[in-house]
């Protein structure tokens, strides 16, 4: 298929003492190494920083947020500028979501029925409605490598019942969606619900696997739920999906999660955590965590993190940062979350060279041990 010259994944290697797997996703505005930890761009920028800063941190595919862009600036905008990677300046792959989390996160804003969604805008009030055919024509016209079917991601807890019947809609949304898709050079995932339930995950990774997606994600994880929780939602979907398509975990941005679905054979992760740390002076290093606020950082004429290759490591040290972050400087934002961006992904470079080494397990050890509290936030 023509389709398949634009977007496929090829899988080079997978660890032998875990699932773990190392490969290359190609897409039409690139080839990138998974697994891959993904910075996130809501509004078509990564919070504080240049596309030029984020490619230096070494990223592959950068995600932004349909909900948001279509509200601001509009998908006819980002359109006319030639799609979202000439409309930022990003030279590399992107993904959009569908607006499924903002069904979860803006609850008391919006009604569900089988058609879709109706949102009120969080902006100014407007009423918003959002169906599968709306989404991905708003996507089509965003213009990202990869997309994302619209689904609900579902609340933790919820009952059988709630979460069978949202589940059930979501596969319908999800057929709807890819009917009423009409480009050929985007990749199209479907997303796999279903809460905590384990016939629920695999009767939805199976009914979105017959209808043949060019990817699949993981969702309704990482919003509240217990971290075993979590995994198992991970292990009760990925025996069901392809070994030859990308798999999505989304919203996951801590190390312990980021490096338990490596090694459950998750390709592609994504999160705002970096950044959104970073502006309340939080720091991922490999010592552990640390607030640069701390009155001991005061006089700290070191780098940040004597193991980390990133710009502000090399260039400034402790004191200067804590100085930037008190004084409320924006320079101390981009600092910061430069380090903290850079910081997740070389860990997952990391992991990519475990993996081809048949050692993943030792090094996911070696790093949460190294890292002590092991949140990562």
């Amino acid at each position: 298929m023509e389709k398949k010259k634009e977007f496929y994944l090829e899988i080079l290697h997978e660890d032998k003492n875990s699932h773990a797997r190392y490969g290359i996703l190609h897409t039409p505005h690139g080839d990138v190494e998974v697994p891959m930890f993904m910075p996130v761009g809501t509004l078509a920028t990564v919070k504080t920083m240049s596309p030029e800063e984020v490619k230096k941190c070494g990223s592959g595919v950068i995600l932004a947020n349909t909900y948001h862009l279509h509200l601001r600036p509009g998908e006819d905008i980002v359109a006319k500028a030639g799609g979202v990677q000439k409309f930022m300046n990003y030279k590399g792959p992107m993904l959009t979501d569908s607006g499924g989390f903002q069904v979860f996160s803006l609850a008391e804003n919006r009604n569900i029925t089988e058609e879709g969604v109706t949102f009120k805008s969080h902006l100014n009030g407007d009423k918003i409605f959002f169906s599968p055919e709306v989404v991905i024509g708003i996507e089509e016209k965003i213009g990202a490598d990869i997309i994302m079917s619209f689904d609900e991601c579902i609340p933790y807890p919820a009952s059988y019942d709630y979460a069978k019947d949202s589940t059930l809609r979501t596969l319908r949304w999800a057929k709807r969606g890819l009917d009423a898709k009409t480009r050929d050079d985007q990749a199209l995932f479907g997303i796999v619900q279903g809460g905590d339930y384990e016939d629920l995950r695999k009767m939805c990774a199976e009914e979105l696997v017959k209808m043949d997606f060019d990817g699949y994600s993981i969702g309704g994880t990482s919003i509240g739920e217990p971290k075993d929780k979590c995994f198992e939602m991970i292990d009760y979907a990925i025996p069901y999906l392809p070994k030859d398509k990308p798999r999505y975990l989304m919203g996951v941005g801590s190390l312990d999660y980021i490096l338990e679905g490596i090694g459950k054979g998750i390709d592609m992760m994504d999160c705002v955590l970096p950044t959104r740390i970073a502006r309340h002076g939080t720091l991922m290093t490999h010592h552990g965590r640390i607030n640069i606020k701390k009155e001991c950082f005061k006089e700290d004429f070191t780098p940040l993190d004597d193991m980390c290759d990133c710009y502000t490591c090399k260039n400034y040290t402790k004191a200067y940062l804590r100085h930037l972050y008190v004084s409320g400087e924006q320079f101390g934002a981009r600092l910061l979350s430069i380090h903290n961006t850079r910081f997740l992904i070389s860990i997952v470079e990391g992991a990519r060279e475990a993996i081809k080494e048949d050692r993943f397990n030792e090094y996911k050890d070696e790093i949460l041990k190294m890292y002590g509290d092991s949140r990562g936030f």
